[in-house]
């Protein structure tokens, strides 16, 4: 993983000036499969412009957890979620996203690198003409969120989302496993809690999906 800088504790006139994009921030969203639950330690940008922040994200990610294992953990959605949004203001487009997370149904804590590539990053400032199912009207629209998939394994999946437009895929990253543990080795091996109830349901009556994502 690469070093990061933050900026958040540098002088006003050493931080970086705002970024000039078509719209006044994006976003990074997180999301796990059904059952499958984590806890996110951090989330590190390190933008276009070489410009690291870190922390900008993190905790609960969007998941679905269904009573009585009505859930489907296996694979991805053909339609993937937002997931957990969080605006990354004041930061340019990303280069790298850095993702440390807790797996809490295995347990296990994981690093992964997620690359956004110049494709991805010009698709972001690309307005497009969109369809909303949901009130069947068309807007201007961009796809302006990075969207996380994190699975149990260390598998990690990235989508660009806008508000109506159809999802792209970034691509699918596999992580390295934390040799400290969680919280860095802080916890004493502590994770955040044990699954809940109804995660811990599936566990006690299925397999973890692990080659499905």
């Amino acid at each position: 993983m690469l070093a990061l800088t933050a900026c958040s504790g540098a002088s006003k006139s050493q931080r970086p000036a705002a970024p000039e994009l078509p719209y006044r921030t994006w976003e990074i969203g997180l999301l796990a499969p059904n059952y499958m639950e984590v806890w996110v330690e951090s989330v590190d940008v390190l933008d276009q412009r070489g410009f690291a922040y870190e922390r900008v994200h993190g905790g609960t990610s969007s998941i679905q957890n269904p009573p009585g294992n009505k859930g489907n953990p296996l694979g991805w959605p053909a339609r993937p979620r937002v997931g957990a949004t969080r605006p990354m203001t004041g930061i340019d487009l990303p280069q790298y996203i850095f993702v440390r997370w807790q797996s809490l149904v295995e347990p296990q804590t994981y690093n992964v690198r997620v690359d956004i590539p110049e494709w991805a990053r010009k698709e972001m400032v690309t307005q497009h003409s969109a369809y909303c199912r949901f009130d069947g009207k068309y807007i201007q629209d961009y796809r302006k969120v990075v969207t996380i998939g994190l699975a149990p394994g260390g598998v990690a999946k990235a989508w660009l989302q806008g508000d109506c437009s159809e999802h792209m895929d970034i691509g699918r990253f596999e992580a390295v496993v934390e040799p400290k543990g969680p919280y860095g080795g802080t916890s004493g091996g502590e994770y955040y809690r044990p699954p809940s109830e109804r995660a811990q349901h599936y566990l006690d009556t299925h397999d973890i999906p692990f080659d499905s994502w």
